[in-house]
């Protein structure tokens, strides 16, 4: 009997075999393989980027679409002006001036006399500059009360409002009427201030005022080189004022997916947009005092910087969001990673509150145990609940950012606190 040759191989050489050839062919597919990480990180860092880049952007289009584009959100912006007692002293000596350039002085005295007139005319070649002071004085006393008054600002409101917005026609180049752009300056006709002013004066006994013809004067709302530059861009930035910021979040969130590592990305990403904020924020600090610093002779420095920040004061305010926004979410991402200094803080949080709460004897019962199941959808709540109240808060100030800060910290706190399903505390590692 002949022997059998295919049965004398091993029985496993076919299965060898195989996996041999599959090492290989995993082989061969792995060397392209391995630049894929490279292109994908490569491609996530881009995207950040490009979104930290886009931030100050999306920032001041959506400032440009939403406080300057919208005639009641720029209504509100500038009429606290109105109260404000550097634009007040600025439009007093404005209007006090243009009156008297159209005061006739001797018209005071026009019922005098004619054989007093020859006595009349010497006194006053040698008093009128004492009597043109005087009346001065009490034509700008009338002007200050005026400015200092509830008709004031309503005037002040619907000037702004009739106008549309200053900044808006200015940039725009349409428009005119009360609000103009000459000669790159943003200006305000205070004829409506000067008209009530003059019936005021009349009413306070001096009745030649109300022969002062009609009088346009300008109050100076914005003076730069760059106004006329901004034409240019403005008509797109309220286009792009809603697209723009999504766009930002959407690159953003993009290259947080793409990453090989997400969780670093996210805090690279979230610190990467906060300091684009941040550069917004120092360049509205520098550009102020080089504003005012160019101002003309005839403009008044502490007006212009007060409606400078009014106009600004929104986009410092979103400047102010993104910062936080950026540092809680990159802190947040950073305390919940595997990494070896997050884990003694979280180690400290956990375990440091735990012993207070040993310490009271607190057991969490059924709450506890709820609290535990429900922490985290929890601990999302409080953290989003703070993120609106900080995007609804007008203006919010680095005090009130502090505040809404601490009382979310104390928040998670307290569901820490409750969060208890009797399993030994975590101690702080040695």
């Amino acid at each position: 009997m002949e022997p059998d040759h295919d049965q004398s191989k091993p029985p496993d050489e076919g299965a060898e075999l195989e996996a041999l050839r599959a090492r290989v062919a995993a082989l061969e597919a792995r060397a392209p393989a391995r630049h894929r990480p490279r292109a994908r990180s490569f491609l996530a860092v881009l995207l950040v980027l490009v979104a930290a880049v886009l931030t100050p952007l999306s920032i001041v289009s959506t400032w440009a679409k939403n406080q300057i584009g919208d005639t009641d959100n720029y209504v509100a912006m500038m009429a606290p002006l109105a109260s404000d007692p550097d634009v007040q002293t600025a439009v007093a000596d404005r209007v006090t001036g243009a009156v008297m350039q159209h005061l006739d002085v001797k018209a005071l005295l026009a019922d005098i006399s004619p054989a007093d007139r020859p006595a009349l005319d010497k006194a006053l070649s040698k008093l009128s500059s004492p009597l043109t002071t005087g009346i001065s004085d009490f034509v700008h006393g009338t002007v200050e009360k005026f400015v200092s008054s509830d008709a004031f600002a309503t005037i002040w409101t619907d000037l702004n409002r009739r106008a549309q917005s200053a900044t808006v026609k200015a940039l725009s180049g349409s428009g005119g009427g009360a609000v103009e752009l000459t000669d790159d300056t943003v200006t305000i006709d205070l004829a409506p201030v000067i008209d009530r002013v003059k019936q005021q004066l009349v009413d306070r006994g001096l009745g030649v005022a109300a022969k002062i013809p009609e009088i346009h004067t300008d109050f100076t709302v914005l003076t730069s080189d760059s106004v006329g530059k901004a034409k240019k861009w403005f008509r797109a930035l309220q286009i792009i004022g809603f697209w723009l910021p999504l766009v930002t979040l959407v690159l953003a969130a993009g290259g947080v997916l793409l990453a090989v590592r997400r969780r670093r990305a996210l805090v690279t990403t979230a610190l990467a947009v906060a300091a684009g904020a941040a550069v917004l924020g120092l360049a509205m600090w520098v550009g102020r005092a080089f504003y005012l610093d160019s101002l003309p002779s005839g403009v008044s420095q502490p007006a212009a910087g007060s409606v400078f920040d009014a106009l600004v004061g929104r986009m410092r305010a979103l400047v102010r969001m993104v910062v936080t926004l950026g540092i809680v979410v990159a802190l947040a991402a950073w305390l919940t990673g595997d990494g070896r200094a997050a884990g003694r803080v979280m180690a400290m949080w956990h375990g440091g509150i735990g012993a207070v709460r040993d310490a009271a004897g607190f057991t969490g019962g059924p709450v506890g145990r709820w609290v535990h199941r429900a922490r985290r959808p929890l601990n999302w709540t409080v953290v989003l609940v703070a993120a609106a109240v900080l995007v609804v808060w007008d203006r919010p100030t680095g005090l009130v950012t502090m505040w809404i800060a601490l009382c979310a910290l104390f928040a998670l706190a307290v569901v820490e606190f409750l969060d208890d399903d009797s399993s030994p505390h975590l101690a702080v590692p040695g």
